[in-house]
């Protein structure tokens, strides 16, 4: 109990000091999406509908490879990153979520969701949302080596079908995740990677589709 409120404490204060610079917060364009103004996609075809009048990009798989929107002229260090992302209620056929520490097309950080584990059987096993830090740290290698350290249910679950809002906090070396209006994180961890900046990506694997609206980025504010 005590770690939690000092996990807590930490991301309250680290807040305080994100509310401060909230007037650096950037909201990329995510209509540019489609024409490739600012970003660059890969593995994925791209296009906006508008629901609920709100503009939203809509990826689809175009094969079986992982796909993600990179944005680019962006180097993001500490901060918090906000976004609206939703999935598909299909068991092993939604993951979804946001890369950071970006270096290349394969080496970065994501946070990322299991729409399909947030009904209450699944979610109590503790993989709704994980972390990952490729090309070394794979889902697959810290489930085996370090069970339910990075990776987690999310309480109380969203509707797999629906949009859920996320919030990274990012302050290195800690990352941690909140979803909807919890006040409690649904994951936190220390980062596996080394960098210290990098770019930030839309992200999906495997053959998932993904919709993502309102993204926002709030840059730590340097100390002076």
């Amino acid at each position: 109990m005590n770690t939690l409120k000092s996990i807590i404490s930490f991301s309250f204060i680290f807040l305080s000091q994100i509310l401060i610079a909230q007037e650096n917060a950037i909201i990329p364009d995510l209509t540019k999406i489609v024409t490739g103004e600012g970003w660059q996609v890969i593995n994925r075809e791209a296009k906006i509908i508008e629901e609920n009048g709100q503009q939203i990009i809509q990826f689809k798989a175009t094969n079986q490879q992982g796909g993600v929107a990179w944005l680019e002229d962006l180097e993001f260090t500490n901060g918090v990153i906000e976004v609206d992302i939703k999935g598909k209620n299909v068991k092993g056929g939604s993951f979804v979520g946001v890369a950071f520490r970006v270096a290349d097309d394969t080496t970065y950080d994501v946070i990322y969701f299991r729409p399909f584990n947030f009904g209450p059987q699944d979610n109590s096993k503790g993989r709704s949302v994980q972390y990952i830090s490729h090309p070394v740290h794979t889902w697959y290698k810290l489930r085996e080596e370090h069970p339910r350290q990075y990776e987690n249910s999310v309480n109380p679950a969203p509707n797999p079908d629906s949009f859920f809002h996320v919030k990274i906090i990012v302050q290195k070396p800690k990352v941690s995740v909140y979803v909807n209006d919890n006040q409690e994180p649904s994951l936190v961890v220390d980062e596996l990677s080394d960098r210290t900046g990098g770019k930030i990506g839309l992200w999906m694997d495997y053959i998932s589709d993904g919709s993502f609206a309102n993204l926002k980025i709030i840059p730590a504010k340097n100390p002076e």
